[in-house]
């Protein structure tokens, strides 16, 4: 029975980390259009990265959750667009886009709240187990 109070945790552990995800995907997507005067001052698609926690070492004892290790910035160069009357150009006529693709932003939200989703699951039927489990003790 200790086993499935375990799932929750795990279960638990991967439903904050994929929130993590969808919110720095909703952030990317929000700032895809945003336009700036300097490649330095351009937004930069953010990601998180997981790890794996191993907890506990015995035999029948060790089980693993995810938990965020950081949130990393992405290195691609920002887009550069020739806008001369834009408001925000440089000297040469330049704005300067995030490096945000916007089709793999949309690729990670479907990813991650599918993960969200079976991690409900997940956890809905742990819930139903246990409460299976608690009405045969009545009988």
């Amino acid at each position: 029975m200790s086993n499935l109070f375990k799932l929750f945790d795990i279960s638990g552990s991967a439903l904050s980390a994929q929130s993590v995800r969808l919110n720095t995907v909703a952030s990317n997507m929000a700032n895809a259009q945003v336009a700036a005067s300097s490649p330095e001052q351009a937004y930069r698609a953010k990601h998180p990265v997981f790890a794996s926690v191993l907890q506990g070492i015995g035999p029948g004892e060790a089980t693993a959750s995810v938990r965020v290790a950081g949130v990393v910035e992405s290195q691609a160069e920002p887009r550069a667009q020739y806008a001369p009357h834009h408001p925000l150009a440089d000297e040469q006529g330049y704005i300067y886009k995030p490096n945000v693709n916007v089709v793999e932003e949309m690729a990670n939200m479907i990813s991650a709240s599918r993960s969200y989703q079976n991690n409900v699951e997940v956890m809905n039927t742990t819930r139903q187990l246990l409460l299976r489990t608690l009405q045969l003790g009545q009988q």
